[in-house]
C-alpha cells in the first residue's frame, strides 16, 4: 500500500526523523557511577537523626536502638480511646451524609 495515497507519507517520515536521538547523547557520562553499583554500596558512615553529626555504623545502630526504646507507645486512658473512636465514627458519618 502506498503511504502517499493515505496522506501519511510526509508525517511518517518527519516522525521518524524527530524521534531519533544520537547514541552519544543517550549514554551517561563515563565518570558517573552506575545506579546498580550505588545500590550495593555498604554505607560505613551515617548521620545522627538528632543533630546531624557523623557516626560510625555501630554508633548509629546504638542510637537507633535507644530512640526505639524511648519511643514505645504508652497506654491511653480508656476514656480517651473511646473519645478518639467516637470522633473517627463521627468523621465517617460526615463523609457519608451531606449534613
Amino acid at each position: 500500500m502506498n503511504l502517499k495515497l493515505l496522506g501519511l507519507g510526509m508525517s511518517v517520515g518527519v516522525g521518524l526523523m524527530v524521534g531519533r536521538v544520537p547514541a552519544s547523547s543517550a549514554l551517561p557520562p563515563p565518570e558517573e557511577v552506575p545506579e546498580e553499583v550505588l545500590r550495593t554500596e555498604i554505607i560505613l558512615k551515617a548521620r545522627s537523626p538528632i543533630n546531624g553529626e557523623l557516626l560510625t555504623a555501630t554508633e548509629y545502630a546504638q542510637l537507633k536502638a535507644q530512640i526505639a526504646e524511648r519511643s514505645t507507645p504508652t497506654e491511653l486512658d480508656s476514656r480517651v480511646q473511646q473519645a478518639i473512636f467516637l470522633l473517627r465514627l463521627r468523621k465517617l458519618f460526615k463523609t457519608i451524609t451531606p449534613f
